[in-house]
This record gives C-alpha cells, structure tokens and sequence, in this order.
C-alpha cells in the first residue's frame, strides 16, 4: 500500500496521471493535424466534413480540451511539489522543466482561450446548416484560426517532450547556462512563435505551418535552435 500511504507513492500516481493525460492530449492534438485535417482538405474528406464537424469532432474535442487540462494541473503539481522539497527553480533539472513547461503552458491556453471557443462556432455553424439555415459569418474565420493555433501547438510538442525527456535523461543540457541570458533568448524565441497564434492566419512566416511536413520540421527547427542556445549560454 506504499503507493498511497506515502508521500512519494501519491507523487508517483500524479505524475502517471501527468502522463496518461499528456498521451491523451498530444494524441488528439496528432490525430486533429496529421489526419483529420488533411482528410477534411480532400475530395472525400470535404464531402463529410459537415456530418464530422457535428458528430465526430465535437467528442473528439472534449478529449482534447481536458487532457490538456489534466495535463497542466498535474504538472504544475508536481512542479509544486518539487519546489516543497527544496529544489531550487535555477538548478538544471528545473530550467530543463520550465523551457517545457512554458511551451506546454502556451499550449494549454491555445487550447482553451483560442482552439476551443472558435471550433464552438464551427461546430454550431455546421448544425445550422445541417438545420437549413445560414452558416455563421464568422465561422470561417475562426475556424482558421483555431488552425493556426493547433498547427503552433503541434509545432511546440516538439521541443516541449524534448525538453520534458531531457529534464532527468539529459543532464549535459542547461548544466551550467547563464540563467538570465538563456531566458531571455529563449522566452523572445517561444513567445515569438506563440505570436503567431494570436495574431492569426496570414502571415508569411505561417507558410510552414499549411502542411504537415512544414510543421514537423519547422517543431524540429525550434528543439535545435532552443538546444544551441542552451549549449551556447
């Protein structure tokens, strides 16, 4: 019964809650850009959309919305909880955590403050016209960017599980950086991207983020750039 009679045992069952959510979260997240999304674009795809938008996609979203909950409220637990027992928030180990942690906290709030009010006005634009009505006005719009927004978050997974990993199996990574530089540089570089899902589809630095591939590589891009400034501070 050591696992929830002791203090290390409940850690244990937070931090498996952590990664049961995260799966969940970053599965949907995948699932939305690697396939429904290009399917939506397809001929075949484009001819059910509306019956998905209204049938699928809104179960689908509910898996999405609250793994990301979870898996925010867990890790910040547990970041918590480090902090009581004594780890200092400039030592490697949370500086590993904390570059992840950011970018899973942006992605939480794209969640929740930008994807989701605006897939609810897809969503209930597609019942009106499954209804006979008209299609929201401003459906389209949002619909591009909740887009936007997820094509960011897909883009941040990247980097964030690497810096999640890296935290305990990388110790070589941020072991003794200039902790005000790294930030700095860091924090210009990740809100920088986060900017993009505020402002919007259209940009020109967004090209990347119309395919799937653009995105992966462009997540990619972010983990190696984000490394070299760890290397270089």
């Amino acid at each position: 019964m050591e696992i929830i009679t002791t203090a290390a045992g409940w850690e244990f069952l937070i931090r498996w809650l952590h990664f049961l959510s995260g799966v969940a979260w970053i599965g949907m997240l995948w699932y939305f850009n690697f396939v429904q999304t290009p399917f939506f674009g397809s001929e075949l795809g484009g001819g059910v959309k509306g019956a998905m938008t209204r049938g699928l996609v809104p179960n689908a979203l509910w898996w999405f919305r609250w793994g990301a909950m979870f898996t925010f409220l867990s890790g910040l637990t547990i970041l918590l909880l480090k902090l009581h027992q004594g780890n200092a928030l400039s030592s490697p180990y949370f500086t590993r955590i904390l570059t992840g942690a950011l970018m899973g906290t942006f992605m939480w709030a794209n969640v929740w403050f930008i994807i989701w009010p605006a897939q609810k006005v897809v969503i209930a634009s597609a019942e009106q016209i499954a209804g006979g009505g008209e299609a929201i006005p401003e459906a389209a719009a949002r619909g591009a960017r909740a887009g936007t927004a997820s094509r960011i978050n897909t883009l941040f997974s990247i980097p964030m599980l690497f810096y999640m990993g890296s935290a305990s199996h990388l110790p070589s990574l941020l072991a003794n950086p200039n902790l005000a530089v790294y930030w700095l540089i860091a924090l210009i570089v990740i809100v920088g991207v986060e900017i993009h899902a505020l402002i919007g589809p259209g940009l020109p630095t967004q090209k990347p983020l119309t395919s799937v591939s653009g995105t992966i590589h462009a997540g990619l891009a972010l983990t190696l750039v984000l490394y070299v400034i760890g290397v270089a501070v």
